[in-house]
């Protein structure tokens, strides 16, 4: 039978969206055992394909690298989306090129873009290269200003016009299936600006929602004492601190430290771990000794399963990941980040974790707050598990519409 080739694309900033995409994929496959899947990814999600064994496109050295981008346009623990993206706009057209000749030099029956925001504007500007049925994965609808700057407002205003094009055009969009990964509720029931749509009614048109995506089973990793035996945890109180797949996080990794100086006087045997990420040279850190400094670390999650207490920033992946294991953690929304804004949303909504503020935080006060949150009960409702199950469902469905060779098992 023939193949159905994809590529999958995986964008955006850190690590992530590629472990949700990797979900996605083992569920395509298990649903369409005849899907064959090429990658076009920047480092360090490269690092997580590579280990999972997965097939790179030749050219992913040149996809543009949004983490740098992000890094560029961060200073300190601020981090304004807009400037991010002004940033990266510049180098969107090299992904453009790189994209146009990957799709005119082999035949895909199916492309997916995981907050590939350049390639709806490529499609949308070129549509003779669109020649498959083309789905993009989103997680949040809209910029929003966040402080009273005029040029900040009026550069929202024009990004959500861009955004809101199809809906107020009444136009076919560039993508065929738009997947929202979480909640109807999780996009904010506000204007997208002056004269401009309602952001949840336009969700609520364009997208299919599906829940969250985990890579995996939250009631598989129930039994704490197995996870750590098997990760070669003491039973010391275990605190795990990560900031994910960018330099951005170095500051809270070091406050983490000064703050572990402070709470092993009153807890001496508390094993704190550090998670620089594959963008932070361990060695770079300044941390007191008897911390545990890691790099890249493969299947966090267990990890975070097998913690006493997590402190993160303030990402879907991570927040979410600690929401679905039930574990009690702090997060640290980066300043000015608009999507980070609407997770703490919809962590507030769900009553999972505490937010904390970086500029707020000093060691005493950061170690005062973990002695006080170390192996507390937390009791977070359910949560939507099986997104990425309902996503390979959706994208089989449409490539069944569009006549693709996909079978199913």
């Amino acid at each position: 039978m023939k193949k159905t080739n994809v590529l999958y694309i995986s964008g955006s900033i850190g690590l992530g969206h590629v472990t949700r995409d990797l979900a996605i994929a083992r569920q395509l496959r298990e649903q369409l055992p005849d899907i064959a899947i090429d990658w076009l990814a920047a480092s360090p999600a490269t690092l997580v394909l590579e280990e999972a064994g997965e097939t790179l496109v030749a050219g992913c050295d040149r996809y543009a690298n949004e983490s740098a981008s992000a890094e560029e346009a961060a200073r300190g623990t601020k981090l304004s989306l807009l400037t991010y993206l002004m940033k990266a706009r510049g180098a969107w057209e090299r992904n453009i090129d790189l994209f146009a000749k990957l799709v005119t030099s082999k035949q895909y029956d199916l492309v997916i873009g995981d907050e590939t925001y350049e390639i709806t504007l490529a499609l949308r500007k070129r549509p003779e290269l669109k020649t498959f049925p083309f789905v993009m994965i989103f997680d949040f609808v809209g910029l929003e200003a966040m402080s009273g700057s005029p040029l900040e407002r009026l550069g929202v205003y024009f990004w959500n016009r861009v955004w809101s094009h199809d809906y107020r055009k009444k136009q076919s969009p560039p993508y065929d299936l738009g997947v929202f990964v979480g909640e109807l509720q999780d996009v904010p029931d506000t204007s997208f600006g002056f004269m401009l749509p309602n952001r949840r009614r336009f969700a609520a048109t364009m997208y299919k929602f599906v829940g969250y995506v985990f890579p995996f089973d939250p009631s598989a990793l129930e039994d704490r004492a197995t996870v750590r035996r098997e990760l070669g945890y003491g039973p010391e109180p275990l605190i795990i601190a990560s900031v994910g797949g960018t330099s951005i996080g170095r500051e809270l990794l070091e406050l983490c430290g000064d703050a572990y100086a402070v709470l092993r006087e009153e807890a001496p045997s508390v094993h704190l771990v550090l998670v620089a990420g594959p963008r932070v040279a361990p060695g770079a850190l300044r941390v007191p000794a008897g911390v545990e400094v890691r790099q890249f670390v493969p299947d966090l999650y267990r990890h975070f399963a097998a913690c006493d207490l997590a402190i993160v920033q303030g990402g879907a992946t991570s927040t979410l990941e600690l929401t679905a294991l039930k574990r009690p953690f702090l997060y640290f929304p980066l300043d000015g980040h608009s999507e980070q804004a609407g997770v703490a949303r919809i962590l507030t909504r769900r009553g999972a974790g505490v937010q904390m503020r970086y500029a707020e935080s000093t060691p005493a006060s950061l170690a005062e707050k973990m002695a006080g949150m170390l192996g507390c009960q937390v009791s977070y409702p359910g949560i939507p598990a099986d997104g990425a199950q309902k996503a390979a469902r959706l994208i089989g469905d449409l490539l069944a519409r569009s006549g693709q060779p996909a079978a199913r098992a």
